[in-house]
């Protein structure tokens, strides 16, 4: 495990399908994220979920990665662990991730949802109605990521666009953290099993996720694409 001062941190993953890689898991990739944004030195510890492997027994029994080993004590809960995260890791040793904003945590905050409920569907008279849904949400995250901040106004009063660069500014923060992999997660999986991607006249959605694709924190974080569709094969049903 890596150690920075007196505490040691490892980051338990779920493997992709070869046992070995990063698997398809958002909220791994959450996690795994805002400790590469913090740079603390840690160790990322993939887990095979296809061999019980007596990690999970020993270290955490009844639970699904990802988990947090901090020195001996085991953490289990995704939003526990970002908030422990962010209390422990403090400037001015570390950037500082919660928002300026509170509705930056909202922003999004349905995508996935009806994203879900849209690629689950096997009614062909649905199908518009799921994507109508699906666009719905998309359409508000993009008028989110178009009016400008109030630090930009203050910058430029007369700003129309906003030209940040994530949710809260041009700093990622934990909404974006746990925001981004979803949104990669639904382009990758809509484009192969629905022929449907996020429109690129959503000019805010779009700069969002080309802002994220340059940045290592969202690059060395993800699954490949393969393994992304082979976790949603058995969702995706074909039209009845």
């Amino acid at each position: 495990m890596a150690e920075q001062g007196n505490f040691t941190l490892e980051l338990f993953v779920k493997a992709s399908d070869d046992g070995e890689s990063i698997g398809h898991c958002p909220f791994s990739q959450r996690l795994f994220m805002i400790l590469i944004h913090k740079g603390v030195p840690f160790t990322l510890t993939t887990v095979d979920m296809k061999r019980a492997p007596e990690v999970l027994r020993d270290l955490a029994p009844g639970s699904q990665p990802p988990f947090l080993l901090y020195n001996n004590e085991v953490k289990t809960d995704t939003n526990k662990i970002e908030e422990f995260l962010e209390e422990l890791l403090q400037p001015p040793s570390y950037p500082k991730m919660a928002p300026e904003h509170k509705e930056s945590f909202q922003a999004g905050s349905d995508v996935f949802h009806k994203f879900s409920a849209y690629i689950k569907n096997q009614l062909p008279a649905q199908e518009d109605a799921l994507q109508r849904n699906l666009l719905k949400s998309l359409l508000l995250l993009d008028k989110y990521m178009l009016v400008p901040l109030p630090q930009e106004l203050k910058a430029n009063p007369n700003q129309s666009v906003s030209q940040r660069k994530f949710l809260d500014g041009d700093t990622l923060t934990l909404p974006d953290c746990n925001l981004l992999p979803k949104l990669n997660i639904i382009n990758t999986v809509c484009k192969y099993y629905r022929k449907f991607e996020i429109p690129k006249d959503l000019k805010g959605v779009t700069r969002y996720m080309e802002n994220a694709s340059q940045m290592k924190e969202f690059k060395y974080t993800c699954p490949n694409t393969e393994e992304i569709l082979l976790f949603y094969r058995s969702w995706v049903k074909p039209m009845n």
